[in-house]
């Protein structure tokens, strides 16, 4: 009896052994996930086909990867942004409405993709600007979410700290500054060296880890070291070569920049336009910064190939919106213009060698699937957005990107981009526009007025109202 008892037992015990050495093995096949969010960031790198920025190692880093040239984001302002993708929820009329959302209070009842990786083994941590708030759904992340910047506008230089003091503007000094002397780093340089720290000790470990890395540059105010400053020539800079509102368009899809108009050196009357020295000075600004942010993100995959991790992770580089530098006489983000929607993204593959660009059109939405597949995880199944390894193989035309700015919803096409706004109320249609991208892909002529395409709109409006079916 007691031999048959010890014999059962000896079956069991190596069931479990043989079971927890599969689970092991399971954690094993996990790839590591960086996951980089960059704020502002448009789509004007080498890597797209721009020569202006000084990006090598972010174009370095899409060498080898996924180049989506068609992504736009779900909503242009950062916080909405940022919680359609970390959800995979759409915005609509009840949720994700301003820079100011919050996941915990619009979607609280769904499991964020943080949340959604550490409850399938992942250890997940934030660092930086990943969600709006830092303390946003703290329960996506293993440990509790970290920010390098003690004031997000960041100013290290004594003339702007006590400007930002003094002036009673919201903390608001100059829209940019060339940092010189400073105070301290910068919070992005804090954010990569407390990520190569945090690597150095996950790697230690077993277990796979999902690492968002959120840089805040180039958000306004523009300040970066003063030698990604000197990396560029002020009069070589061109200013934006239509600054004027398209033709034909509706006025509804204009503004006047008040998030620019915030910091001393800008006119604050909104009927007042930024000088053309200002506007150059602005555009050295940004490009200075995203220069800087790809110096960092040089340092984080040096590290990585230090660690021999770099080839076996899954790289994802993703703006939360574009940015106007005076395009349509338009500063900032907030608007249905394709410079607000568009942003880069980039997505390496374990092993991946080298770059294969995806014409499609693709949005932030569809991270997380995207995520979740290479992963080899489940996909919960509230998610909205559409897996991308598909996507990869066939690169179809025919895909839709559809985002919501307060009133106005837009589709996005590889050819034509519509937008609408409604009443809320009654549904009532008070103004439209559609652009041809291949033709005007500076969108300057509203054509929706065109006879010839009001076909063309009818499907766009069937479109738009199959997602808010989907609401």
């Amino acid at each position: 009896m007691k031999t048959k008892i010890f014999f059962l037992f000896s079956i069991i015990l190596g069931l479990v052994i043989l079971s927890s050495l599969n689970n092991s093995s399971e954690i094993q096949k996990k790839p590591n996930i960086i996951f980089i969010a960059v704020d502002d960031l448009r789509p004007q790198l080498n890597c797209y086909g721009k020569s202006q920025i000084i990006s090598p190692n972010i174009d370095y880093l899409a060498s080898n990867s996924y180049t989506y040239e068609n992504a736009v984001c779900n909503f242009p302002v950062c916080g909405a942004s940022r919680a359609s993708l970390l959800t995979g929820l759409r915005p609509n009329k009840n949720r994700f409405k301003s820079f100011r959302t919050r996941m915990d209070e619009d979607a609280d009842d769904v499991l964020t993709i943080g949340e959604w990786f550490k409850s399938n083994d992942y250890f997940t941590l934030s660092l930086g600007k990943i969600s709006h708030h830092t303390n946003d759904s703290p329960e996506s992340w293993s440990i509790t979410a970290w920010r390098g910047e003690k004031n997000w506008r960041d100013y290290q230089t004594k003339e702007n700290i006590f400007a930002a003091k003094t002036n009673n503007n919201n903390g608001a000094a100059k829209a940019f500054e060339i940092g010189e002397n400073l105070n301290d780093d910068y919070g992005d340089t804090k954010m990569v060296n407390k990520a190569i720290e945090k690597l150095d000790e996950l790697t230690a470990k077993e277990q796979p880890f999902f690492m968002a890395l959120g840089f805040l540059k180039p958000h306004l105010p523009f300040n970066a070291p003063k030698k990604y400053w000197d990396l560029y020539n002020e009069k070589d800079i061109k200013l934006a070569t239509n600054r004027y509102q398209p033709k034909n368009s509706p006025d509804i899809s204009m503004h006047k920049y008040g998030e620019l108009r915030k910091y001393t050196n800008i006119p604050s009357d909104f009927n007042i336009d930024v000088p053309d020295s200002t506007q150059k000075k602005l555009i050295h600004g940004y490009y200075a910064c995203v220069s800087y942010i790809d110096d960092e993100i040089g340092k984080l995959i040096k590290h990585l190939k230090k660690l021999e991790i770099y080839d076996n992770s899954i790289i994802v580089l993703w703006g939360d919106h574009g940015w106007q530098l005076g395009e349509h006489n338009l500063w900032a983000k907030h608007c249905n213009y394709q410079t607000s929607l568009k942003v880069p993204l980039l997505i390496k593959y374990p092993k991946q060698k080298t770059q294969k660009r995806i014409r499609s059109v693709v949005e932030l939405l569809d991270i997380y699937p995207t995520l979740c597949e290479l992963s080899n995880i489940d996909k919960p199944n509230h998610l909205q957005g559409k897996s991308l390894l598909t996507i990869n193989k066939l690169d179809p035309e025919n895909l839709n990107g559809y985002t919501k700015y307060h009133k106005g919803e837009t589709v996005t096409t590889t050819e034509k981009s519509y937008t609408e706004w409604r009443n809320k109320d009654n549904n009532y249609l008070k103004a439209k526009m559609m652009y041809d991208l291949v033709k005007d892909p500076d969108e300057n002529i509203n054509i929706s007025k065109n006879k010839e395409n009001a076909s063309s709109i009818l499907k766009f409006q069937h479109l738009l109202d199959s997602v808010r079916l989907l609401d």
